[in-house]
């Protein structure tokens, strides 16, 4: 099933889509929606990121082909990192270049989003607590990434983090084709079977650290071909099974 956020003339509402349409629901997305009677073209509204997430949990490295291309050093366990609510963006809106930074670039990933309040979940449960998944574009200064020495910075910028465009709640996310494109070119163009912890170790590992709530993203790392962006260039991300999100970079 596919649930998205979308915005119309007069207000916000969650809807499933079916083919071009999308089918207006009422309720709580994490507890129960029910269809309210009324059905909008998609090509009539605009679709808002699925989710506002307390946090977005981050993986860097997860992919040993990215691993190799940054430093050649594999991590024994996760790595972590955050970025800000306040990063988030929709699929279409603009993604703003930082005056402090020269480099800018996009990163592909799978996104996990959590369904129910979950601490210390167990190995071979973590199904239980995913709501569904969706696609994110972790967008990076390069460049401050490796003068700052960690990652904070570099990752948080407001626009920084793209969501969507919908949350896709019936997925395997065990081999999944992830991709970039930018300007219509491939970039990246990996399986998520390649991931070095997959998605059940991420939820468990994290959830040993942190209390997840309902509508938080695990953004699951990205392969390798990342790349700059310039003003003006278009960024696709495509995950399998998902769908496409679409967002231009501008630069001030």
């Amino acid at each position: 099933m596919k649930l998205c956020r979308a915005a119309n003339e007069k207000e916000t509402f969650y809807a499933q889509i079916e083919g071009d349409v999308l089918k207006r629901l009422r309720g709580d997305l994490f507890d129960e929606l029910r269809f309210d009677g009324r059905e909008y073209p998609l090509s009539e509204v605009r679709l808002l990121a699925p989710v506002m997430p307390s946090k977005i949990v981050c993986l860097g490295k997860n992919y040993v082909d990215h691993a190799m291309e940054v430093d050649e050093v594999i991590p024994d366990e996760p790595l972590l990192f955050l970025k800000p609510p306040s990063s988030v963006i929709d699929p279409e809106s603009e993604i703003l270049w930082p005056k402090q930074s020269r480099r800018v670039d996009f990163e592909a990933e799978l996104a996990v989003v959590i369904g129910e309040t979950c601490k210390d979940v167990q190995l071979g449960e973590a199904s239980k607590v995913i709501f569904g998944y969706t696609c994110l574009n972790d967008v990076t200064a390069r460049d401050l990434q490796g003068r700052d020495g960690q990652w904070t910075r570099s990752k948080s910028f407001d626009t920084f983090c793209p969501i969507g465009p919908w949350i896709e709640t019936e997925l395997d996310p065990n081999n999944l084709r992830v991709q970039s494109r930018l300007n219509g070119t491939i970039k990246q163009d990996a399986s998520t079977a390649s991931l070095i912890f997959n998605v059940d170790r991420l939820v468990h590992f994290i959830t040993q650290v942190m209390t997840l709530v309902p509508g938080d993203i695990i953004a699951t790392g990205t392969p390798a071909g990342i790349g700059p962006m310039r003003h003006g260039d278009i960024v696709e991300v495509e995950v399998q099974g998902i769908g496409i999100l679409r967002n231009k970079v501008i630069k001030p």
